[in-house]
């Protein structure tokens, strides 16, 4: 019996440090509405399951955690953000937040003020940031559309953090490329949106890439 004991805290000896130097893997926290929640598309079809692959295909020991939730507003996502920053730790976070509060003609105040405290919080908690920019069909105001794209420019600039300036660049323009109710991009959208995000991800490379 004393040699069984023995030989099993040996095992256990010889386990633990080996799990223990399993490195943890660095997390990418895209947080964003239906634009990169793959709303009316086949799950996996997404620009952030495009990137996911491409991270894999480069070898990159990355993880992508897609918070993202069709309709949220800057609002919401800021509400939400502590709690993932928490327990997530990411050390990349992606912000594509703003088209619902422009949609829905909240005050364009209100709504830069959500997006800079979420590049403040995210920054705060060690992450770096890539913030998306949009923009809203000219209905809207020229005025308010204006004020509206010029917000992610701001933002970027005084927080010194990498900016997307549009992120439909290559769709908006494109009918074919959108579904049915013409303001969700679809499934073959998704490639060009993917390829706007990485390309803007260019200074993270070293970061991403590394093996």
């Amino acid at each position: 019996m004393k040699f069984c004991i023995a030989t099993i805290l040996l095992g256990l000896t010889l386990i633990g440090p080996a799990q223990a130097q399993d490195p943890i893997k660095p997390t990418l926290l895209v947080t964003g509405d239906s634009l990169s929640a793959e709303y009316g598309i086949a799950r996996g079809t997404g620009w952030v399951a495009l990137l996911s692959n491409r991270l894999k295909q480069e070898g990159s020991s990355w993880e992508i955690m897609n918070a993202s939730i069709s309709g949220e507003t800057t609002s919401g996502g800021l509400t939400r953000l502590p709690k993932l920053l928490a327990q997530k730790k990411p050390k990349l976070v992606i912000i594509e937040l703003g088209a619902n509060d422009a949609l829905r003609g909240l005050p364009l105040v209100e709504t830069e003020k959500n997006i800079r405290t979420m590049v403040e919080l995210s920054k705060k908690s060690g992450a770096d940031v890539l913030l998306i920019g949009m923009r809203i069909p000219p209905n809207y105001g020229q005025e308010y559309t204006q004020q509206f794209a010029g917000l992610f420019a701001r933002i970027a600039k005084s927080q010194q953090v990498a900016l997307l300036p549009f992120f439909l660049e290559g769709v908006a323009q494109r009918n074919e490329l959108f579904q049915a109710d013409r303001i969700h991009p679809n499934e073959a959208a998704q490639a060009i949106m993917f390829q706007n995000v990485w390309t803007a991800l260019t200074p993270f490379y070293g970061l991403l890439l590394k093996k």
